[in-house]
């Protein structure tokens, strides 16, 4: 597993058996620049998505709300309901990412309980403040 993995700040706290299965049991994807990942208004496919390499931007309504880095998680609500995305979200440079399931969520659920409850509720305040 290459060393950068590790350094992802949504993998900061998780042990390495833990990280290594969760890259391992994931699809990775490869995007080029100006892709179009999600669209707002579209249904939910069930995928959450962790940024690996490169930069993605969030809009809303047409307007740019964010941009995310290496190790930032996107599309995430996804993975918990069906309905409509509440974001576009496009690659900015060639980005690489690591998508995610329900069924990968509820391993990591299972097994780092403390971890993800922290991230939940980073991510929640993130949300609230877009």
């Amino acid at each position: 597993m290459p060393e950068s993995i590790y350094s992802l700040k949504i993998f900061h706290g998780f042990d390495k058996e833990i990280v290594d299965s969760i890259v391992n049991n994931c699809e990775h994807r490869k995007y080029s620049m100006g892709e179009l990942i999600i669209a707002e208004g579209e249904m939910s496919n069930g995928e959450g998505y962790i940024l690996k390499k490169g930069k993605v931007t969030i809009s809303i309504g047409g307007k740019k709300v964010a941009e995310l880095n290496p190790g930032d998680i996107f599309g995430e609500i996804a993975l918990l309901n069906e309905e409509e995305r509440t974001a576009t979200v496009k690659s900015a440079t060639d980005i690489e990412v690591i998508v995610l399931n329900l069924e990968t969520l509820i391993k990591i659920i299972n097994n780092d309980t403390n971890n993800i409850n922290k991230l939940i509720i980073e991510r929640i305040e993130e949300n609230l403040k877009l």
